[in-house]
């Protein structure tokens, strides 16, 4: 600073007052030389109101009015980028075509805008290439091959730099991490390791048993790698079916109906396994479902014998003589292995042992005689057991009527007694007399009544059958 009534002979005084007077900027007070005490940060303040004064040496007195004016900080690029994040996370589905938007970045320079290229930003790539590429003037990051895979690989690394100085020499950089997760699309049809499964099972299982699982591999994840299961064909769709168990993505083979080793030793199906949410862009990768062959071995249990009825009912004419026989009946073992059968009847159901049976040919025979009038139906239960198994055994009933003979003579009702009157006149009905018979009403109730011999001629009474 310089005043034109300054001569040089050292009676005028500078002084300084107003921001940093003193502090950052200090005046020669004989040549008016301003100097800063301290280094200067633009970034945090740009400028500064001072006022300065020419006054008398000795007496302080002023010699002008003060004088305002500002002092300026100029700026140099002594900031370097920096961005909002240092970590940023981002998405973009598997497949997408390139140029495919992911993410902005954005960078921050503390230097001044307006001056120079000190806080002019360029964004550039350092690691991710050739996967993904970077907008240099906006920071958008975008997709720079076709075709990414998410089941190759699913996370990327990338590496974004913004540089100052509109990206020439010398400018100062700062970078970030991008983590880059390839979402998934439906791009992958699910499918069976293994052409055929095989699986076996029991003819003693019951309907509604597991009898094995097939699992078609999707690589998707989600929904996109759901997969469901159906019976398209085979001779056993009516026997077998099957469920899906979403939880471990497998087809659950139930059985649907019983089995029988004797009549059917193995099944075969034809499964398929289909996506169950289909992406249309992705049609052309189709069909999205596989088919598998499922051979089922049905496996021989050990069963008891079957009889060839599942009840008999024999007749056997009452008074029969001991050893008559009333019936046969026939069990067999439905195993492969036909084993021998021996019969026998249950005692709690012949408790006065009336019957008997031949433990070989299961021939039903009287033991004692029977009376149709006592008991004219006889429930019993045979067992048949296999000879070599006795563990396995059926029970059948046996319902065995004893038919009637006509072996009762009728008994009047009652012991009759009659009165007439001695003047009655002809042909006058004065007593009825009945008959019963315990045998069965083909023998019995057709009762021929007649008077003894010894009164049939008697002239005072007569007897009308009325059948």
């Amino acid at each position: 600073l310089h005043s034109d009534i300054d001569s040089g002979d050292g009676n005028i005084k500078y002084i300084l007052s107003g921001e940093g007077a003193g502090i950052i900027f200090v005046i020669d007070d004989k040549s008016g030389n301003i100097h800063a005490t301290k280094t200067l940060d633009r970034e945090e303040r740009a400028q500064y109101t001072l006022t300065a004064q020419a006054v008398d040496r000795n007496t302080n007195r002023p010699l002008e009015p003060p004088s305002e004016f500002i002092v300026k900080v100029q700026d140099i690029n002594d900031n370097p980028p920096e961005f909002l994040h240092e970590n940023y996370h981002a998405n973009v589905p598997e497949r997408s075509n390139v140029g495919t938007s992911v993410i902005q970045v954005t960078a921050s320079d503390a230097d001044d805008p307006t001056y120079g290229n000190s806080a002019k930003l360029v964004y550039s790539i350092l690691e991710g290439q050739p996967y993904f590429s970077v907008e240099a003037q906006t920071g958008i990051i975008r997709t720079a091959l076709p075709n990414m895979d998410r089941e190759a690989k699913e996370e990327y690394h990338v590496v974004i730099q913004a540089k100052d100085m509109g990206g020439h020499m010398g400018g100062l950089s700062g970078t970030t991490k991008v983590t880059i997760t390839l979402t998934d699309v439906n791009d992958n049809p699910p499918k069976f390791p293994q052409s055929v499964y095989q699986m076996s099972v029991s003819e003693a299982a019951v309907p509604g048993e597991e009898v094995g699982r097939v699992k078609a591999k999707d690589p998707d994840i989600g929904e996109n790698g759901l997969v469901a299961y159906s019976i398209i064909d085979g001779d056993g769709m009516d026997m077998f079916e099957i469920t899906t168990d979403y939880e471990t993505q497998e087809g659950v083979v139930k059985l649907k109906k019983v089995l029988d080793f004797e009549t059917k030793k193995s099944y075969s199906l034809k499964v398929e396994a289909a996506n169950v949410h289909i992406d249309p862009k992705f049609i052309s990768n189709g069909p999205f479902k596989d088919t598998v062959t499922v051979k089922i071995t049905v496996e021989d249990a050990d069963e008891p014998p079957v009889f060839l009825k599942p009840s008999y009912i024999f007749e056997v004419q009452e008074n029969a003589a001991s050893g008559t026989v009333v019936g046969k009946v026939h069990a067999k073992d439905p195993d492969a292995a036909n084993s021998a059968i021996r019969y026998s009847i249950d005692r709690h159901t012949d408790l006065e042992r009336y019957f008997t049976i031949n433990a070989d040919d299961g021939n039903i025979k009287t033991i004692k005689a029977l009376d149709r009038e006592e008991i004219a139906w006889h429930n019993i239960s045979v067992f048949a057991v296999e000879v070599h198994k006795q563990h396995q055994e059926a029970k059948v009933p046996v319902a065995i009527k004893v038919v009637d003979v006509n072996d009762n003579a009728p008994k009047f009702a009652a012991a009759y007694e009659a009165f007439v009157c001695e003047n009655a006149r002809s042909n006058q009905q004065f007593i009825t007399i009945s008959a019963d018979d315990k045998d069965d009403s083909a023998n019995g109730p057709r009762f021929i009544f007649s008077l003894p011999p010894e009164i049939i001629h008697n002239p005072n009474f007569t007897l009308r059958d009325n059948r």
